[in-house]
């Protein structure tokens, strides 16, 4: 691990420059996640620097979602979590990964066409029983179970997508290349969710695994709602970021 002798004669205080140089190592990829750090005792010898020192550095990295403690074990790199803006956007969560840099692969699960069900409708602004196309899709991401999504569209605005392929799409692009369909707008819930059975197997969690369920509608420039979906998403390794201006 490379590392250097800190300055008692700067500006900042030594626990800041050590956060900055553990840092540095971290996003630099010196560091990699869940390896672990030397140990206060060790980053003591290493820096030239007291414990109390070691202690406020590794407390800032912590607070910054750097690092994390495990009692009796240390201190470990945490995993990079990708941020992404979805949440807060009317663009894709297949959109916002790819430009993440991230390997997306989404498998569809089941697409039919089907009657809208009473909460459909509601979302969707259309009479309960109207014709749906209903599809339920798995996103993987980097080989991981990351977002099961079960979604609904107005049949009348997407003839024949209960028969297109959708697998390793994205759907927004496919309604508009197909369908002239543009977003203008959504609204999107999250509240923390406990999978069932059936859809913990399907994103190799367990029932008691904590999850992020995610409930939306988007809407046409003509403020016609054009699709209404409900997502599990597993948030072990994103945050979601919304920007308020």
């Amino acid at each position: 691990m490379a590392h250097e002798r800190l300055s008692r004669d700067a500006s900042e205080p030594l626990w800041m420059q050590l956060m900055t140089a553990l840092r540095t190592q971290i996003e630099g990829g010196l560091l990699a996640a869940d390896q672990p750090l030397p140990s206060e005792a060790e980053l003591t010898d290493l820096y030239g620097v007291s414990r109390t020192v070691v202690r406020e550095a590794l407390r800032e990295l912590v607070q910054q979602r750097l690092i994390y403690k495990v009692k009796g074990r240390g201190a470990f790199v945490a995993p990079r979590k990708t941020e992404l803006r979805f949440v807060g956007s009317v663009s894709g969560s297949a959109d916002d990964l790819r430009e993440s840099g991230r390997r997306v692969t989404t498998q569809t699960l089941r697409q039919e066409l089907a009657e809208a069900d009473e909460r459909e409708a509601a979302l969707l602004r259309i009479p309960t029983g109207e014709q749906v196309v209903r599809m339920r899709r798995l996103r993987r991401v980097d080989g991981q179970p990351w977002l099961l999504v079960d979604t609904a569209l107005p049949a009348r605005l997407v003839p024949g997508l209960e028969k297109a392929v959708l697998e390793n799409q994205s759907l927004y692009d496919v309604l508009r290349r197909r369908y002239g369909l543009e977003p203008d707008g959504a609204d999107r819930w999250i509240e923390a969710v406990f999978p069932d059975e059936q859809d913990a197997a399907v994103l190799e969690v367990t029932t008691s695994t904590p999850l992020l369920g995610i409930e939306s509608v988007s809407w046409l420039p003509d403020r016609t709602r054009f699709e209404a979906y409900h997502a599990l998403h597993r948030s072990d390794q994103t945050r979601f970021y919304v920007g308020i201006r």
